[in-house]
């Protein structure tokens, strides 16, 4: 078996694997004779095949076998020596493909980039600023103020005022395309909030100044992409009896409040806000504290990156911002998406960070124990309710989704692990300067 180099550019490595004839002859021959024992034919005792037939019987496909193991190894083998590590699956393509015939040389082509050489960080020569927001009386307040919104309660507009946004009417309706009434277009008793964006857009607005009694007639045109297709793009007419308009009225910040949400009275409950208002915060803060670090060492450490990589990375960018852009489109049945400069200068950020926190991860044995990887299976199954059992099948079955939810738990740690070598300086601010520094990160 010979590795002879071919190409050597940059991180792109490229190799010539030959498996001689001879080679792959002996270890079809290893394995008929490793298998010869267990085999049963019939008119032959076990273990008493004549290995001329054995070779006639199973000979191709321990031919393709022998050939995958040499190959194996002789990959392995130069990974051992040469100490590269493929950023991505190498490309391995057989030479001559559809054309060899056994008693051939197999002639392998083997290109990959390699992973580049990382520099040391001096975590040291880090600085950063943790904003610190401490969850204050008035944000408690305010905090409870919108629970008591969400908890409103809606009463009759005694003096008959007309309908106004936030209101809720309770309304009979039918629709109908061309004068034709379709199947769920009509509803009795209907309680509709006004301002609430929860039917087809230019339905709710419609409706303000109504008053109890009243019949509307509301036009309308469903989406293009409304899920109903013999209805999307189409105009519509909808008559709506108006029964009752009805004003919010928040709910009243007592003890009764308080244990609905759980808590046994209103100062209980002032102290459960305050507590899960503080890990908001924190988690904020981290998340400034986070790309400054990840700025900081974007700016500090350069290499070379696998073009590859870069490649796949960009691809992916552009792929997903595309179907954020044309969120109705569900599938991967559309054209080509080309990544733009922007797409591929982020892919390089993100794929120079991404190797580099790998590399100070591995030296510092950072590793995501088995509980933390269960926290977060559990953490992802709160998604699927009822499907919890499916989903952390779903995760035991599949590999890569086991490192989708590890790889973010590993660059927390590692971003903890250089913070803590990092100096860093507590900042006292208010929760609106918070939410402008978070606010921030998104324009950037």
């Amino acid at each position: 078996m010979q590795v002879t180099e071919t190409l050597n550019e940059g991180l792109k490595r490229g190799y010539t694997i030959t498996v001689t004839a001879a080679e792959l002859e002996a270890a079809v021959q290893e394995k008929l004779v490793e298998a010869q024992p267990e085999i049963e034919m019939k008119g032959f005792r076990k273990g008493k095949v004549p290995m001329a037939i054995l070779r006639k019987q199973f000979g191709p496909r321990l031919m393709g076998d022998a050939m995958q193991d040499a190959i194996d190894r002789a990959m392995k083998g130069h990974f051992e020596a040469t100490g590269d590590r493929p950023a991505l699956q190498p490309d391995v393509k057989m030479k001559g493909g559809e054309t060899w015939a056994e008693g051939q040389d197999v002639v392998v082509e083997m290109t990959y980039d390699c992973l580049p050489p990382i520099p040391d960080l001096d975590s040291s020569q880090i600085t950063l600023e943790r904003l610190v927001v401490k969850a204050d009386e008035a944000s408690v307040d305010e905090a409870l103020k919108n629970l008591a919104a969400s908890a409103q309660s809606f009463d009759d507009r005694e003096d008959g005022s007309a309908a106004q946004d936030g209101d809720q009417i309770v309304i009979d309706f039918k629709g109908s395309v061309d004068g034709d009434y379709f199947d769920g277009g009509s509803a009795e008793d209907y309680p509709l909030v006004l301002g609430s964006n929860s039917f087809i857009p230019g339905f709710e607005a419609q409706l303000v100044g109504a008053k109890a009694g009243d019949e509307v007639k509301v036009d309308v045109t469903f989406p293009e992409e409304y899920g109903a297709a013999h209805l999307a793009g189409k105009a519509a007419v909808f008559e709506c009896a108006v029964k009752s308009v009805k004003a919010p009225k928040a709910a009243d910040l007592d003890d009764e409040l308080a244990k609905k949400y759980g808590a046994e009275d209103l100062a209980a409950l002032r102290v459960q806000i305050a507590d899960r208002l503080a890990v908001e915060y924190k988690g904020a803060a981290r998340a400034v504290l986070k790309r400054a670090l990840l700025d900081q060492l974007d700016a500090m450490v350069k290499f070379d990156l696998p073009a590859a990589l870069v490649e796949a990375e960009a691809n992916q960018i552009a792929h997903q911002l595309w179907h954020e852009e044309h969120p109705e489109v569900h599938d991967h049945n559309h054209g080509a998406v080309e990544p733009t400069d922007e797409h591929k200068s982020l892919a390089e950020r993100r794929v120079r960070l991404g190797l580099l926190l790998a590399e100070i991860g591995r030296k510092a044995e950072v590793t995501v124990t088995d509980a933390e990887m269960t926290q977060a299976v559990l953490n992802a199954a709160r998604q699927y309710p009822g499907q919890e059992r499916q989903f952390f099948e779903y995760v035991q079955k599949t590999p890569q989704m086991q490192q989708q939810l590890r790889a973010p738990l590993f660059e927390d740690k590692v971003v903890d692990h250089i913070v803590a070598q990092a100096t860093v300086t507590d900042k006292e601010i208010d929760k609106d300067e918070l939410q402008k520094a978070i606010e921030a990160l998104d324009e950037l």
